[in-house]
Parts: structure tokens; C-alpha cells; sequence
């Protein structure tokens, strides 16, 4: 069995897998998929998607395991404290495609505020009328983001150029943005009540779990649009559904999702008319995926020829 096992490859990447690494072992399929374990358990080297969950179970499993080539930004599907006590380095993608996770919340929000998905439809019914299809401008709106890193700082270059007002909230500032976009830094309370549009950009840690919760809501303001493009576990999803309800939210535009893999819990959430849902596809376009390759290829040759990543992930201080 191959020591470098490449796990989740769609198949229009795999001849670029293989012809990198010829005696690798590439697979379609995600670790917990059935035999996958077993068909890896040599592996020296292991790189993943997110969809592969690395627990201290699947690890004493992968008792050769000495990286894994994470392709990814985040990294919460892997027990990191485990792979530290193993001495396993770990590393992941920083940005492979921020701008197309940017790209991504301005497509879901054009085309929620102007109607496009019902236009379509209405056209392709026969029915020539824009009659109850008025939109929502962009222009003069306040637009908070939550957390400026790479992609959030994408996403206010983007809405200054619509001419929107921006608002931000992170731990640190970035002075560019204040300085050259006129971006605002503000507690959190204030982003809500503050915002018409309220966009998130933070990873998924314990402390981020459920940020947007009833008192997240009940701080914003009315007819608010909540778009999420980072991950599901930041928004409390049986609170959302009731801001939806009574209108407090005017629309939810989400790439992710609480429950991903469990459509029933999600269902009467995906089922609301001011609710517009994509399958975790932000990252996903031409020049991101190809991003995501080389980044993972280079962290495993560097591995490989003995030095320490340039993207190996450091421990939280």
C-alpha cells in the first residue's frame, strides 16, 4: 500500500494527483467511507478534504501517520491535540480562493435581492412581468463583517466598490481597510443593530459556536439579510428559523449549514422562500481548486525533503 494516500479527489483531479505522485494512493471516497481505514492504514503521508474526520479513533488506526496535507483553510475535522501527542504535522491551505468565497456572498446576495432565481422562473413560464420583483440596491447599505482575515478583507473590497457602508468586527484591525476603504471597526452588538447585512468570515472554534444566536438576533435590526459563507456551527440554526419567521431576518443566505449530512434537520430551515442555500460551494471554482493542489503539493515536498512546511498549522497561544 502507498505511503501517501490522497482521500476525497474529485476525478478531475486526479490525473493531476497521479502524475505528481505516481505510487500514491488516490481516492474519490472520504476516510469514514467503508474500507477506506483499512486501505490507509500505511499511510505515511495523508492528505484530506473536510469531509474526512480524523479522530484519536481513525489515528490509532494510521499508526504510520506522520502529515497530513489538510486542503483545505480549516482544520476543525482533525484532533489536533491528538496529532500533536503523535508528533503527526499537520498542515492546511491559508488561502487557496479567498476572493472566490468573496465572489460567492455578493453572487448569493445579488441574486436573492434582485429576484434572479424567480425572474428566471417566471420568464421561462411564459410571463414577461416584473411586476412584485422589485430588488434591494447595494449602494448606500451598511454591510458588517464578522472577522477580517483573507476572505473577509476580500468581501469589503468588494462592497466598496458597490458603495456600501462597512462596518467589521475581529480581534485585531487591519489598518488598510480603515485607512483605504473607510471600514469601521465595532463591537459585535453594535455590527448587529448597526447592519443591514451581516456577513460571516470567522472559523469555527468552541468559543464561535452559536455567535449568532436569539440575542444575536434580538440585537439586529429588522429585515436584516444574514449570509454565511464560513461554516454552519456559527448560527444557531432553531434560532434562525424563527428570526426568519417573525421577520427579524429578511433573508438567510447559506453555503453551509448546521447539520450538513442530515437534510431532515435542515429541511424546514432550506424549505422558507427568503432562504437561499448552496452546497458548500464558496471555494469551489477553476483557479481556488488549483490553488488548493499546488499548496498541498508544496507542503508535502518540502515535508518529504526533510524541512518543516511553510503552512504547517502552529498550536493556539
Amino acid at each position: 500500500m502507498s505511503s501517501i494516500v490522497f482521500l476525497e479527489v474529485e476525478s478531475d483531479d486526479n490525473k493531476e494527483v497521479q502524475t505528481k505522485y505516481r505510487k500514491s494512493l488516490v481516492l474519490s471516497e472520504k476516510l469514514q467511507d467503508k474500507g477506506v481505514l483499512e486501505r490507509c492504514k500505511n499511510a505515511e503521508i495523508l492528505s484530506t478534504f473536510i469531509y474526512s474526520q480524523l479522530t484519536k479513533k481513525d489515528l490509532d488506526a494510521l499508526p504510520k501517520l506522520k502529515l497530513v496535507a489538510a486542503r483545505s483553510v480549516g482544520y476543525d475535522h482533525i484532533d489536533m491535540e491528538e496529532c500533536r501527542k503523535r508528533g503527526i504535522t499537520v498542515c492546511n491551505v491559508p488561502d487557496y480562493g479567498s476572493h472566490v468565497i468573496a465572489e460567492h456572498v455578493f453572487a448569493l446576495l445579488l441574486s436573492a435581492l434582485r429576484h434572479i432565481a424567480e425572474a428566471d422562473d417566471r420568464v421561462e413560464g411564459g410571463t414577461f412581468d416584473y411586476h412584485g420583483l422589485r430588488g434591494m440596491a447595494l449602494r448606500g447599505k451598511t454591510i458588517g463583517i464578522v472577522g477580517t482575515g483573507k476572505i473577509g478583507r476580500r468581501v469589503a473590497q468588494i462592497a466598496h466598490g458597490f458603495g456600501m457602508k462597512i462596518l467589521a468586527n475581529d480581534h485585531a484591525r487591519v489598518a488598510e481597510l480603515e485607512d483605504l476603504l473607510g471600514v469601521t471597526y465595532v463591537e459585535l452588538p453594535e455590527l448587529f443593530s448597526q447592519s443591514d447585512i451581516i456577513t460571516l468570515h470567522i472559523p469555527a472554534l468552541k468559543e464561535t459556536e452559536h455567535i449568532i444566536n436569539a440575542k444575536a438576533f434580538a440585537a439586529m435590526r429588522k429585515g436584516v439579510v444574514l449570509v454565511n459563507t464560513a461554516r454552519g456551527s456559527l448560527i444557531d440554526s432553531d434560532a434562525l428559523l424563527k428570526a426568519l419567521k417573525s421577520g427579524k431576518v429578511a433573508h438567510a443566505l447559506l453555503d453551509v449549514l448546521e447539520h450538513e449530512q442530515n437534510f431532515k434537520e435542515n429541511k424546514e430551515l432550506i424549505k422558507l422562500p427568503n432562504v437561499v442555500s448552496t452546497p458548500h460551494i464558496a471555494f469551489y471554482a477553476d483557479d481556488s481548486m488549483k490553488n488548493m493542489y499546488i499548496d498541498c503539493f508544496e507542503s508535502i515536498d518540502q515535508f518529504l525533503a526533510g524541512k518543516e512546511p511553510e503552512h504547517t498549522v502552529k498550536p493556539r497561544t
